[in-house]
């Protein structure tokens, strides 16, 4: 098994996959403002906070340590120069013992929508958690009516499982989900 301490750093012929460090929250806060109105329909509602440097300085130095404790990997999807995020993707919840599962997250700039890079980083990702993490499942959930995920989440090998009503708090207000998940091919 990987050590915690080792930062995975992922590339893809495209992207760039790295936890980012707190001296990279300008990164992290232009991509927040510059896509707050794309993601809005999709996230919970945010702060004013959630939008400042001073912010992700905070959240990346929490990022950072619960990687190093085993409790989830919040990946930035960079250009391969590292100087912009165009998504990121969460992996969250991590839970060992029998488990050995998580939650994945994700979120795409609106300028890239459309082009396969999420669905390039999404690969990359998985291979990391299935053989670095060694994690068994990885479920992800979306809204009924965003077909996009759905579509991405298909195309990536994720199995609809059911739906949940009212799971989470999205934009103000309790939406439904769709439940899926995804296997790591070497327990299959």
């Amino acid at each position: 098994m990987i050590s915690p301490s080792t930062l995975p750093v992922l590339t893809t012929p495209r992207t760039c996959l790295a936890l980012l460090a707190p001296f990279q929250a300008d990164l992290m806060a232009r991509f927040r403002c510059d896509n707050q109105e794309h993601l809005e329909a999709w996230e919970p509602r945010r702060t004013k906070e959630f939008y400042t440097e001073a912010f992700w300085q905070i959240q990346l130095r929490l990022a950072l340590r619960d990687f190093r404790q085993g409790q989830s990997v919040s990946l930035a999807i960079l250009n391969p120069e590292a100087s912009e995020v165009l998504g990121v993707c969460n992996y969250s919840n991590i839970v060992r013992g029998t488990f050995q599962s998580c939650h994945l997250g994700y979120a795409l700039a609106q300028h890239w929508q459309g082009q396969g890079i999420m669905f390039e980083a999404l690969q990359a990702s998985l291979t990391y958690i299935f053989n670095e993490l060694h994690l068994h499942r990885v479920m992800a959930n979306y809204l009924p009516h965003n077909q996009r995920s759905g579509d991405l989440l298909q195309r990536l090998g994720f199995k609809v499982e059911g739906r949940a009503e009212k799971f989470l708090m999205i934009n103000g207000h309790w939406e439904d989900h769709v439940l899926t998940s995804l296997i790591n091919p070497a327990d299959l």
